[in-house]
């Protein structure tokens, strides 16, 4: 008798690394730009939250170019872990460096300026990134990686710095308050801190039910990553 299947078929699966690699490949390519015009543009308006903004842009390359390598492989599930552990690191990495920064401007060591490139660019990466962050973790949770969805959610806090990024440049420029630049890169650390954590434990995935065969047995349906841990359909960033 035939066994009763809960993950993608080998064809499919194979389809998904392409998917993700294409992905991964789009993210580095949009966030390479993204830092260089982040991190000029707030060195110019000595911006914490712009230049944080940059960093993050960068971290996000390190982030899709552990799982890039990841995928590269013939067996991207032995690469799981190791994905992770960067990731996680890039996380930290950043909220470090935007948490000193943003006290050293809040204690009144320089204040940001107005940025028209910041503004855009907060602008312009509130709507590409969503859609990224998107498309990744689809494929991520449909295959089983916790490494494809971490990194998602890394392009998804992308997102989440876009918008408090826009305002608090926009609330610095219409109103002079710089104290909400740095501020907002307050948020940005708070932020990564938690998903550095997160993808550090590998709880990027949700619980899947193991599949059983016709006999009884049971088998691993996709990536566990973690103590059964796996990204199976339908599986949601808040499990």
């Amino acid at each position: 008798m035939t066994a009763l299947t809960l993950g993608p078929s080998p064809r499919r699966r194979a389809e998904l690394r392409r998917r993700i690699r294409i992905l991964v490949a789009a993210t580095i390519t949009y966030n390479v730009v993204e830092a260089i015009v982040a991190i000029t543009a707030g060195a110019a308006a000595s911006s914490t939250a712009l230049i944080g903004f940059g960093l993050d842009s960068v971290i996000e390359v390190a982030s899709a170019a552990a799982v890039a390598w990841q995928f590269s492989g013939a067996d991207p599930e032995r690469r799981e872990k190791a994905a992770l552990r960067v990731i996680a690191l890039s996380f930290f990495a950043l909220a470090a460096y935007v948490g000193v920064d943003s006290v050293r401007a809040l204690t009144g060591t320089g204040e940001a300026g107005h940025s028209t490139p910041g503004l855009v660019l907060a602008a312009l990466s509130l709507a590409v990134m969503p859609l990224l962050s998107a498309a990744q973790r689809r494929a991520g949770h449909e295959y089983g990686s916790a490494s494809a969805v971490a990194d998602s959610k890394q392009t998804l806090l992308c997102t989440y710095l876009s918008a408090v990024l826009l305002v608090g440049l926009a609330l610095n420029s219409l109103f002079g308050w710089s104290w909400a630049d740095p501020v907002a890169a307050l948020v940005i650390a708070a932020v990564a801190v938690k998903e550095g954590r997160e993808a550090w434990r590998g709880d990027a995935c949700c619980p899947v039910p193991p599949t059983m065969s016709a006999r009884g047995h049971s088998k691993d349906a996709g990536s566990t990553g973690r103590e059964g841990r796996a990204c199976g359909p339908g599986c949601s960033d808040g499990c």
